[in-house]
This record gives structure tokens, sequence and C-alpha cells, in this order.
């Protein structure tokens, strides 16, 4: 699949997949979307000592690069679960500049061993898997979970109450899911899964997002 590097409104890259017509990241702001809907909105929220993480879809390695830096600024331990079906060629991610934000944290990031936990900094561990979210058999420990898939009308499959309905036992309690997506039907599966949402300011360029906390 052809895969090109784009630059959006805030100087940082994301990338276009021509197939689907879909980006990976926001073309208002590829970081901006991450620290803004992740970042304050999910994982700051969490004021545990010890915050395990739930990515579904880990893409460029963004979310978990400034979440790594992120951990660092707080001396928070991070434990990180990042799922991904197709990562990336390396040769795409050598080209995305993401590294000028931390370089040797960037590169420490992809060169982590798939399928096992690896401390990637003094409080960042980071375990990658390569499978489908339907897939993963979840177990109970996520306090944050950020809900990254491509949008449901480009892979409606991984938006689905089945997928919803896993990850809710699989939170602690005072647990929150974040996603970009706003959809009044997507609002609903998490709703029927258990999580209380709330629609919140989204990202520039995006009026609203979706936010689950557990209670």
């Amino acid at each position: 699949m052809k895969i090109e590097i784009q630059t959006t409104a805030d100087g940082s890259h994301t990338l276009f997949l021509p197939e689907m017509d879909e980006h990976y990241h926001s073309v208002n702001g590829a970081i901006q979307e991450s620290k803004h809907v992740y970042l304050e909105a999910g994982f700051k929220q969490c004021r545990k000592s010890e915050i395990y993480v739930l990515e579904m879809g880990f893409g460029t390695g963004l979310n978990a690069l400034l979440t790594a830096l992120e951990s660092e600024n707080q001396k928070t331990k991070v434990i990180y679960t990042a799922l991904e079906k197709f990562p990336l060629p390396q040769e795409i991610i050598d080209r995305l500049n993401y590294s000028e934000i931390n370089q040797a944290l960037f590169q420490a990031i992809h060169q982590a061993g798939w399928g096992k936990s690896e401390p990637v900094s003094p409080y960042f561990h980071l375990e990658k898997i390569q499978t489908g979210f339907r897939d993963f058999d979840f177990p109970d420990r996520y306090d944050v979970v950020y809900y990254d898939a491509f949008a449901p009308a480009k892979q409606p499959e991984v938006w689905s109450q089945d997928i919803f309905d896993k990850i809710f036992p699989a939170m602690n309690s005072g647990g929150i899911l974040t996603t970009y997506c706003a959809k009044g039907d997507i609002r609903r599966m998490m709703r029927q899964a258990g999580f209380i949402v709330e629609r919140i300011p989204g990202p520039p360029g995006k009026r609203e997002m979706l936010r689950g906390k557990v209670l």
C-alpha cells in the first residue's frame, strides 16, 4: 500500500494512504491533535503514581512518544501497551520529523521489540503487540485507553460494540478512554458497554470528541 508523508498545519508530519483516502493524524496539526485528545483529555487526567495505558492503533508512535515524555516530566511510571496489526516500514519511520521532539526516545520506541515489554526510558515501559483489536485478550488493568483507529467510515470493523464490550471490563475503576471520534453511534456503543460518556471540545479543526469514564 502506498504511503505518503505530508506536513500538517503545526509543522509536524502525518501519513496519508491514497487507497483509503485516510490520514493517520489531523491535517490541522498532528502533534496538536495527539496532545489534545490523548495527553490532555486522557493521560493527564489520571493521578496515579503508576499508570497502565493501552493504545488502540500504534501507527507512527507519536502518542507513545508524547506519553513517554510526559511520564518523564511527571516522574510517573507508565506501562504502555500498543496494538498495531500493520506496523509501518522503518524507511517511513526514519523520515518522520517527530525525531525533532526527542530523537533518542523516538528511536528507542521504534527499536523496541514486538511482543515483549521493554523499558525505553526510566519511567516508560513499552510493549508493542502486532495484532488486530478483535484478536487481543484484554487483561484487567488499564487506567487510560487511547482509541486511535482509522475513522469509522474507513475501518468500521474496529468500531464495534463487541470491542467496546471487551475494553470496559478490562479497565480499572476511574479509568478513562479518549478518542478523536465524536459520532453518535460510537457514543451509544460506549454507553452500552458501560462507560459514562461525555462530549468535550475537540482539537484544532474538530468541534467535539468523546471521552468515556469508568466509575
